[in-house]
């Protein structure tokens, strides 16, 4: 078995290397191989490193989105950790029948919880009864997640989701990574780095702030390169997307409302989605979402509804979905893609005063959907360093409190990704360093897995 690690660098495409990617820049001309992986639909996180990891596409693994509509808890879930949702064999479990002194690291890919990766990390916060939520980590083997808060201090969750993202989450896991392989010496790592996620999605990818986040995860790169050329390994650098610039969201499921097709529920004056309950929903993802439809007889009324609504490039029904390799279960009855400019919200409300409460806060597992917002403070809150510096004294003192600062404003957003862009450039791209390695300009999503066999030459 020959040593081998995996950096996801997110957002990463040909596009963005360049003069503020000076020490990748130069591996690849000395030493890299690059390639253009075509991504699938929908190219977003866990759809698109679950194919990775098993070389199978949605309608065999599963996983047709970061969440989707568990029909028999009438319920939308987003996010979920646990890695028996990938319904394919994962790469670590193959590699450990054909040798069983295989060993894998995970350090913060997804469906990171319950695997039989050897060593394991993921983000897992503490949600305390008052309402507080906690930064912290989830590790195989529970020790794991000791030993590296106390080397590293704990995992800084507020930088790796939320406004205050910064360069301090991605570090921490490169760090992590480094520890991990001096204790344990894996034979195969996997590296999530999401440092370049966030202003391409929240300003578009030709933002100044891009600029010095190149140069930053840059330098993390380096430091990852630099360590595991130390160790003889074979090095993956790959992306799971490419972000691309959008002017146009559609607000789908409130389309679907004013066609009196959801069922809203009033709580405490505010409104909240019955998925259970409504005709059909739209259970949105980045340029993607899923409609499900409960009531058959609307299905034709909505596909008519859906052609005709501005943005949409693609309608996909039922009979269709084998196509596009996402006829699976937990698919949507019809898939829904946005054109080149556009993505989907979640909103459902049309009153912005009638909003749940979860809609101003970073709350990725209540939301039925995805809601890149939770990157934003709201700009137009007065004095907004105060009332977060408040907002966290009552915190501290044991209070309960809401962090209500996320905006409504989806024209802020200027960067999106989930379809299949047009332009090569805006594709993911796989960067091997193996020597006399012969790899094809354009490669599928599903080849990542075998071109990662072939590096650990586990097969030979």
């Amino acid at each position: 078995m020959k040593k081998t690690v995996v950096i996801n660098i997110v957002g990463l495409s040909e596009k963005l290397i360049g003069e503020n990617t000076p020490h990748l820049s130069k591996w690849i001309k000395e030493k890299g191989q690059k390639s253009y992986i075509q991504p699938i639909l929908p190219a977003v996180t866990c759809s698109m490193q679950a194919t990775y990891l098993t070389g199978k596409n949605p309608t065999e693994h599963g996983i047709v989105g970061n969440g989707w509509y568990f029909k028999d808890e009438c319920e939308i879930k987003f996010w979920k950790q646990s890695n028996k949702l990938i319904q394919s064999e994962i790469i670590w479990d193959k590699c450990k029948k054909i040798n069983p002194d295989f060993i894998s690291s995970n350090m913060f890919w997804w469906y990171n919880m319950y695997s039989q990766a050897d060593y394991s990390v993921t983000p897992r916060p503490l949600y305390l009864a008052d309402g507080r939520k906690i930064p912290d980590c989830y590790a195989n083997p529970l020790l794991l997640r000791d030993q590296l808060t106390k080397e590293l201090g704990t995992f800084p969750l507020f930088d790796f989701w939320g406004p205050r993202t910064s360069i301090k989450s991605s570090q921490w896991i490169a760090d992590a990574s480094i520890l991990v392989d001096k204790w344990h010496n894996p034979t195969l790592t996997f590296i999530y780095l999401p440092h370049l996620d966030y202003n391409c999605q929240r300003y578009g990818d030709n933002h100044p702030l891009v600029k010095f986040d190149l140069i930053e995860i840059d330098r993390v790169l380096n430091q990852l390169i630099t360590y595991y050329e130390s160790q003889l390994a074979n090095i993956i650098i790959l992306s799971e997307y490419g972000i691309t610039n959008v002017s146009k969201p559609i607000h789908i499921n409130r389309i679907l409302r004013k066609n009196d097709l959801l069922a809203i529920k009033y709580e405490l004056g505010l409104e909240t989605l019955d998925a259970g309950a409504s005709k059909a929903f739209a259970v949105v993802d980045h340029q993607l979402c899923h409609i499900y439809i409960n009531d058959k007889n609307k299905e034709q009324e909505i596909i008519d509804l859906l052609k005709s609504t501005e943005g949409i490039e693609k309608v996909i029904t039922s009979n269709e979905r084998a196509k596009f390799l996402l006829n699976h279960e937990r698919a949507g009855d019809i898939i829904v893609v946005a054109d080149k400019d556009s993505w989907f919200t979640y909103y459902f409300w049309l009153d912005d005063s009638k909003a749940p409460d979860y809609a101003r806060t970073v709350d990725i597992h209540r939301k039925p959907g995805y809601d890149p917002l939770e990157m934003i403070a709201n700009p137009k809150i007065k004095f907004l360093p105060l009332k977060v510096i408040f907002k966290l004294l009552k915190k501290k003192l044991g209070f309960r409190y809401l962090m209500d600062i996320i905006p409504l404003d989806a024209n802020l957003i200027k960067g999106s990704h989930g379809r299949i862009p047009e332009n090569k450039k805006d594709w993911p791209i796989l960067i091997t360093s193996k020597q006399n390695f012969d790899i094809q300009e354009n490669i599928k999503a599903t080849d990542v897995n075998e071109i990662i066999l072939n590096h650990l030459e586990i097969l030979n």
